[in-house]
Order: structure tokens, then C-alpha cells, then sequence
């Protein structure tokens, strides 16, 4: 079993947030998006854009050898441009990004717990995601206690009660 530490993102993690950002774009590995159509795409550049903005908080898993492995992270997002999860003003939404070769070995369920232990701690009643039905990360999800609220095309929106 490998070993990863967790820690929290910084400002300079943005390279890393977006690296995960396109990972968690490309669950689907039949069906994978190159790189730069992802990154052309500003509806997933907001999970990212001008990281470490008021409302931001996120941790970052790091191998043994001190490379990252994958993150979790939330934004805000206001009403008039949500992101795919969204479900009211002052819910911060979830991102959560591991590489290929990292999941499946309980790193995604250390960051999601991370994650959701420093939106509690910010005093936020819930935590919303968006993911597509078919991502495997469903059943993850679902064991930590979020519930579907929306379903929209191939994607739920899920919600975290953090109370």
C-alpha cells in the first residue's frame, strides 16, 4: 500500500490544482480529453483561475518520493456564474483530482476528508460537487455521506450536510 502525506494548498499549488483539475476532467479513460481542450474550456479553468481567492481551500497528497499525487480543493462560485455543482451562494463547491496511477488506493477518500474537515472548520453548513453518474468516484462520494440533489444530463450534483 503506498504511503502519502497530506498538506494544505498553497497559493504556488496552482500548477498542481490544475493538473488534478484535468484529471478529474479525465476520469473516463476510454474517452480522455487532451489536455489542451480541457484547458481551453472556462468551465473547468474556474476551478482554478486565480486560486487561493477569499473562500478557497483545498490540500494537496504527496507521495513518498514528494511528488503530488492529487488534491482536493473548494470555491465559491456566485449565482450569476456558477460552476457544474453549484447549488446556492456561500456553498462552496468540491474539486477533487487524483493521477491514474494513484487511485483506487484510498488517496481520493484521505483529500475528501481533508477537504471537508477545513470547510467545517470555515463554518459552512454543506459542500456541493458535480460528477458524472458513469465516474467511479460515485460510490466514493455516496459512502462519505453525500446525497444526489440534481441530476442534469449524464452529471448529479451532490451535497454534503457538514453540520
Amino acid at each position: 500500500m503506498a504511503v502519502y502525506s497530506i498538506r494544505e494548498a498553497a497559493v504556488a499549488d496552482v500548477r498542481v490544482l490544475t493538473d488534478m483539475m484535468v484529471e478529474a476532467a479525465n476520469w473516463n479513460a476510454v474517452a480522455p480529453r487532451p489536455r489542451s481542450a480541457v484547458l481551453a474550456d472556462a468551465q473547468h479553468t474556474r476551478y482554478v483561475h486565480g486560486w487561493r481567492r477569499p473562500g478557497d481551500a483545498g490540500v494537496v497528497a504527496v507521495g513518498q518520493d514528494g511528488a503530488p499525487v492529487g488534491a482536493c480543493w473548494y470555491r465559491l462560485f456566485p449565482s450569476d456564474a456558477p460552476g457544474f455543482g453549484y447549488v446556492a451562494g456561500g456553498v462552496p463547491e468540491l474539486i477533487l483530482g487524483v493521477s491514474p496511477i494513484h487511485r483506487a488506493q484510498g488517496v481520493g477518500r484521505q483529500l475528501l476528508r481533508a477537504t471537508v474537515q477545513l470547510a467545517r472548520a470555515a463554518g459552512y453548513q454543506r459542500i456541493s460537487l458535480s460528477v458524472e453518474r458513469a465516474n467511479h468516484a460515485v460510490s466514493l462520494y455516496r459512502t462519505e455521506g453525500f446525497a444526489t440533489v440534481d441530476r442534469r444530463g449524464t452529471r448529479d450534483t451532490m451535497v454534503l450536510n457538514l453540520r
